[in-house]
This record gives C-alpha cells, structure tokens and sequence, in this order.
C-alpha cells in the first residue's frame, strides 16, 4: 500500500510530498529553504466538501442563498450551504444529497464554479464550490440558524467564513449587476 502525505511546514518553508511504502520506507521531497533550526511538521487531516452557490434572480437581481452556521467552533458564521462527500460519491452527487438533507430542495448541480483550498487551525479543507438552480421544493433551514439572499451589492454584509470568503471573487462575477 503506498500512502501520499501533503506536508505543511512552519517557518515559511513552501511544502514537500511524502510517498510511504512501509512504516519503515519513508521518503521526503522538500521544497524550499529549510531554516538552520530545523522545521515543525504539521500533519492535518483533509475534509472534503461540496458548497451549493445556489443562483437565483429575482426582479432583474441575480442573488445567492447563504446559511448561517448554528452550532461549532465557527457558529454564527455564514457560508455556502453544503457538507462533507461519502466515499464513492462525486462532488455533485454529494451537494444534491446535501441540499436535500439540510434545506429540503431538490438541486440541479450546473458546473463547479471553483475549487478553494483553505488551511484551518486543524484541519485542511477542499471544498468544491458548485453552482447550483433549484428544481423543486422550497430551501427550508433544518440545520441552519438562518439564510439570506444576497446580491452584489449585499454579498460582503454578513461575516463569510474564512474558506468560503476564498470563492467571492468567482461569486461576484456570476451575480455582477
């Protein structure tokens, strides 16, 4: 079995690769200086989601739904509604189960707007950030403190969480005025 590690390092060193054969064959490729102090290794468990930039335009107004997080370390923050991949599952099969399960709607997944990688204090995040219309039901919040629409010129009044933020730009593109 081989084993591929992504490696961040501390101390401003850009990264390696390890390839792991056995417990006892281990094989590192830095890249970057390494300090004369040596470097800490930080081994973070990857999470791997589906967001839903779910599109609708109402009176002329292109908006975006957003979902405000009730429960965790990062309640109250806001973000694209979505959740975790089961093994097996493709990232747009993934955010259709999702948005049925958490806001009762049946989505059509359009295209991946972008894919944001993001660090967090114990965990790396990939979230696949896919544009999505809505083809029957109404998004109710069952998981969910609140929602809002936001348009251009609303899109920056609620505190994104820090991976979401990430994906903004490609957002204010599809809903520019």
């Amino acid at each position: 079995i081989k084993i591929f590690i992504d490696i961040t390092f501390i101390s401003g060193i850009a990264g390696s690769h390890s390839k792991i054969d056995t417990a006892d064959d281990c094989i590192f490729s830095v890249y970057g200086q390494v300090p004369a102090g040596g470097v800490n290794l930080i081994i973070m468990k990857t999470i791997t989601v589906s967001g839903a930039i779910i599109l609708r335009e109402s009176n002329g107004i292109k908006e975006i739904f957003a979902t405000q997080r009730g429960y965790g370390d990062w309640k109250g923050w806001w973000e694209i509604p979505g959740g975790k991949l089961e093994p097996g599952e493709s990232p747009e099969q993934c955010i259709v189960r999702e948005i049925k399960e958490e806001l009762a709607a049946n989505v059509k997944a359009e295209k991946i707007l972008g894919v944001v990688d993001y660090d967090y204090p114990t965990f790396h995040l990939t979230m696949h950030c896919i544009l999505c219309t809505i083809i029957s039901g109404e998004l109710k919040l069952l998981e969910h403190a609140a929602a809002k629409w936001l348009n251009s010129k609303t899109l920056h009044s609620v505190d994104w969480l820090p991976a979401d933020e990430q994906i903004l730009p490609a957002i204010e593109k599809l809903i520019a005025d």
